[in-house]
């Protein structure tokens, strides 16, 4: 072989490794590129994804909105700031019985179970009023949503008459139907609907399962609670008659059998 074809084929050589590297270059840099932007990619993504996440847990629960919700729909038959004052019970009674209990609160379902019908036939007899005062607080204290949520159910049978509120009251803290403390059966609205099949006025009544499905009185039930919280009041069920708590004769608790309650409150209108 002469001398210059072996120069030249050393020359083509490095013109190969020369083209060789370079393609290689291109390559590496192409992949760094690829790799940068996949990377870019993924922190815009996880930057995404912690500000959604961020932004998710700073959104106000459905029931945070509805207590600042500004404009509150009112039930029929209510008065007062908010709707928040329900008073039941003939116009020519002279006294007014406040009654203030939480929808989960076991005291006020027993409560209710031994007193309630006599409650309801003194206000029948026009013996006196009812002034009902709905709180929240288990809630709070044992979590979930089962008293806001049934506090707007009963603002719902409220607005179809005073009569299907006292009765669905009675139903919601019967011993069929009312759940302990630790379960948070009314939070959920089927529950709440179920119990209303056994008062005639709200069985298969398409309007009031309408507003018990779609919250029309939770913003109310928040605004109830919130007067509650501002009336001093620390437990349930209290009973009160012209400012004055209505107590079982020696004890500072509510009565809570029908002859406790008679005597307690017959000493309360006499006053």
């Amino acid at each position: 072989m002469s001398k210059r074809n072996t120069q030249a084929n050393k020359a083509a050589a490095r013109e190969r490794l020369r083209a060789e590297r370079e393609r290689q270059v291109k390559k590496d840099k192409a992949r760094k590129q690829i790799v940068v932007a996949v990377s870019v990619v993924a922190v815009l993504a996880v930057a995404g994804g912690v500000g959604y996440g961020v932004m998710q847990l700073n959104k106000p629960s459905a029931w945070e909105a509805a207590a600042d919700a500004k404009n509150v729909t009112v039930p029929k038959n209510t008065s007062g700031d908010d709707g928040t004052t329900v008073v039941i019970g003939k116009s020519t009674a002279k006294k007014t019985l406040e009654m203030y209990e939480d929808s989960r609160c076991p005291i006020c379902a027993t409560f209710e179970q031994a007193v309630g019908e006599t409650v309801t036939k003194d206000v029948d007899a026009g013996k006196y009023k009812v002034k009902y005062v709905g709180a929240t607080f288990i809630d709070n204290t044992d979590n979930g949503e089962g008293s806001k949520n049934a506090l707007s159910a009963l603002g719902a049978a409220l607005n179809v008459s005073p009569e299907a509120f006292m009765d669905y009251k009675a139903a919601l803290y019967s011993a069929k139907y009312h759940p302990q403390e630790s379960e948070d059966k009314f939070a959920k609205d089927s529950y709440l609907i179920e119990v209303a099949g056994s008062v005639d006025a709200l069985k298969g009544n398409a309007a009031f399962e309408k507003d018990v499905k779609d919250g029309t009185y939770d913003s109310w039930a928040m605004k109830m609670s919130e007067a509650f919280d501002k009336s001093g009041v620390e437990g349930t069920p209290t009973l009160k008659m012209d400012g004055k708590t209505v107590t079982a004769e020696g004890s500072k608790n509510a009565p809570m059998t029908v002859d406790e309650f008679n005597a307690a409150v017959t000493k309360a209108l006499k006053a």
